[in-house]
């Protein structure tokens, strides 16, 4: 009797361990790309969590955000984690981990993350169309048409325009995606530099007009998508933390204007960051 007593005790107590590291576990983030810098509060163990999509904008707003005077008063640590998969990004957003994350409003609204963890939009970006786009000829969405291309998409499955779109219309034409010569790079910019080198016969992505008829034909872009609404970078304001709203609203809008595209001419703040005090405009339908 004495000994079923301990062992019952003892196989509740391991239970209850297995129960909390799994826990612990499941707070952590699912995936290990992460960059990472000290700010100047050397003694503020307090972390600032950034999510992004791609390592070229991880690189971007890292040290943007360590050198941001608001930041460094406010944490002593400032961790960027970047991967596309949107089960990262659920990871980041549905558990409140991120305090700042580039996604698509689909996704908070999906996951109520507004409601349970106060996401608040900071920028946001426009909506878009998206293309096929050649370098010398029209795209044609005939399943014969694409099986001797070279095909660039981007390596990130949340990406509308870039990734998601193009394997919708290959499945709507019965095509075998692994069949297909695709590229997979990680940004807009380096699908273009591959079209224009010959290395790729057709990517896809969004079409610039002032930038892209430079280097393409506007007759060689076939659509595949209307009307996409585009990412916003949202921050997770727990307390009425003005100057970290405007302080991420100043980086993440000269790192958008930074790209050098018109497409980012007409983002949307949703801070009025001008005045004193702060004021946040809210959604704009």
């Amino acid at each position: 009797m004495f000994l079923s007593v301990i062992i019952s005790t003892w196989l509740v107590w391991l239970l209850s361990q297995l129960v909390i590291a799994d826990i612990s576990i499941n707070l952590r983030p699912v995936q290990e790309h992460k960059l990472h810098c000290q700010t100047a509060s050397g003694e503020n163990h307090a972390s600032f969590r950034v999510k992004v999509p791609t390592k070229q904008l991880a690189d971007q707003i890292l040290p943007a955000l360590c050198k941001n005077s608001v930041v460094r008063r406010q944490f002593g640590h400032v961790e960027v984690f970047w991967g596309g998969s949107l089960a990262e990004q659920i990871e980041f957003f549905g558990k409140g981990i991120a305090d700042l994350i580039l996604s698509k409003d689909s996704i908070m609204q999906a996951l109520h993350a507004d409601a349970t963890h106060n996401y608040t939009p900071i920028i946001g970006y426009s909506s878009y169309s998206a293309f096929f786009i050649s370098n010398k000829e029209k795209p044609k969405l005939e399943k014969a048409y694409f099986l001797d291309k070279r095909i660039g998409l981007l390596d990130y499955p949340t990406s509308r325009s870039g990734h998601i779109l193009p394997k919708k219309a290959f499945k709507s034409l019965d095509l075998d995606i692994n069949s297909l010569n695709i590229t997979y790079v990680s940004s807009h910019k380096v699908l273009r530099e591959k079209l224009s080198n010959n290395e790729v016969d057709i990517i896809a992505s969004y079409w610039n007009d002032k930038i892209d008829e430079q280097y393409f034909s506007h007759n060689y872009i076939t659509p595949i998508g209307e009307n996409i609404t585009g990412s916003r970078w949202y921050l997770k304001l727990t307390e009425h933390n003005t100057d970290l709203a405007c302080a991420v609203q100043s980086i993440t809008k000269q790192i958008a204007q930074s790209v050098g595209s018109a497409y980012f001419d007409s983002l949307e703040e949703f801070w009025q960051c001008d005045i004193s005090p702060y004021k946040f405009l809210g959604e704009k339908r």
